[in-house]
């Protein structure tokens, strides 16, 4: 067997990268074989699959994405959308928990993962065009508001997409995966009536989030449940940020100063929350429980540690990338909603 010229070590030689012909014959199979297992090993032995990976390995071959597109019609990389201002994604630890769960769950397809956000019309219009002219082969769509034009967009190029939660105004219309927002609160704030806190308030989230609106409507059918007053000055609106947290606690304090539980529907504003607490000289959790939502990083740094609502963030994130892989292989994807967990820690 004649050794491939990227594997000659004769000096003054330049080295070329190895071909995919290489890789077969260093492997001792056709070349079809090899590019049978580089598309995922269908139809293809066990001996021959690994004879094949291991002649990868020897030779350090890469594959040649743009000659593998020109046959394919597919740019071989998706695209993680962000449809939110640039600067929530740095605040935000729940984004980049998703990102390198997506990351990790395309790894093992060899897919490169963009990251793209459009927080404005300008950036839509942008990033419209880029996605238009086929650079990726599907998005990950995440934070999608009710009327988020970047759905439609989308739809009208023909990209396949799943979202990041069930988008709002969209049934039936758009492939998701979410957590069960509704269920989850309503955990929440069972555990904090359980306890025996009757004045349960509430910073809620954006109500044109599905989050928003599903965790909201959790907290009050436990209300009903538990025969608690339904009292609007118990409820405040946050914008799923640190400040909007604390200034959403600090204007229940001030139109109910009674309240002796507190469920913030997002971790990351149960932070500003407990700011707000502790400069209006309120204990945590003696004088008020406080419980979030999400589990993130940010639930074991406050003071004290946060029960929260765990969102199974890597399941999330294997499932949007399982779904989308589907449809860019022209299979219908459905829909996931996946359970959420009960986080019991020191602040309720």
């Amino acid at each position: 067997m004649t050794e491939p010229e990227s594997r000659d070590r004769s000096a003054g030689k330049p080295r070329r990268p190895p071909t995919i012909h290489d890789v077969a014959a260093v492997a001792g199979v056709s070349r079809g074989t090899v590019s049978r297992v580089l598309q995922g090993g269908h139809n293809v032995s066990t001996a021959s699959r690994e004879a094949v990976q291991a002649a990868i390995d020897e030779l350090g071959y890469v594959v040649n994405r743009a000659a593998r597109s020109l046959v394919t019609q597919r740019s071989g990389s998706v695209a993680f959308l962000l449809t939110e201002p640039q600067e929530r994604f740095f605040e935000d630890p729940n984004f980049t928990t998703l990102l390198r769960g997506c990351t990790q769950a395309l790894a093992a397809h060899d897919i490169p993962l963009l990251l793209m956000t459009a927080g404005d019309e300008a950036e839509r219009r942008r990033v419209t065009r880029y996605l238009a002219a086929g650079h990726v082969d599907g998005v990950l769509l995440v934070s999608s508001h009710r009327g988020n034009p970047m759905i439609e967009h989308l739809r009208e190029a023909g990209i396949p997409m799943v979202c990041c939660g069930k988008p709002l105004g969209q049934r039936g219309r758009v492939s998701y995966v979410a957590a069960d927002d509704r269920e989850g609160a309503k955990d929440m704030v069972r555990h904090l009536a359980e306890s025996g806190r009757t004045r349960i308030a509430t910073v809620a989230g954006p109500q044109d989030t599905p989050g928003g609106v599903e965790r909201l409507l959790g907290y009050r059918e436990v209300l009903d449940e538990y025969g608690l007053a339904h009292d609007e000055r118990l409820v405040a609106y946050g914008d799923y940020t640190r400040a909007g947290g604390e200034a959403g606690a600090a204007e229940l304090l001030a139109a109910a100063p009674d309240l002796d539980a507190l469920f913030v529907a997002s971790d990351l504003m149960a932070d500003g929350a407990l700011t707000a607490l502790d400069r209006a000289g309120r204990s945590v959790p003696e004088d008020v429980a406080v419980g979030g939502f999400d589990d993130s990083p940010t639930a074991l740094t406050t003071r004290p540690p946060l029960t929260t609502v765990r969102q199974p963030w890597d399941r999330i994130s294997s499932e949007m990338v399982r779904l989308l892989l589907a449809q860019i292989a022209g299979d219908t994807a459905p829909t996931v909603i996946l359970p959420t967990e009960l986080v019991v820690r020191d602040s309720a």
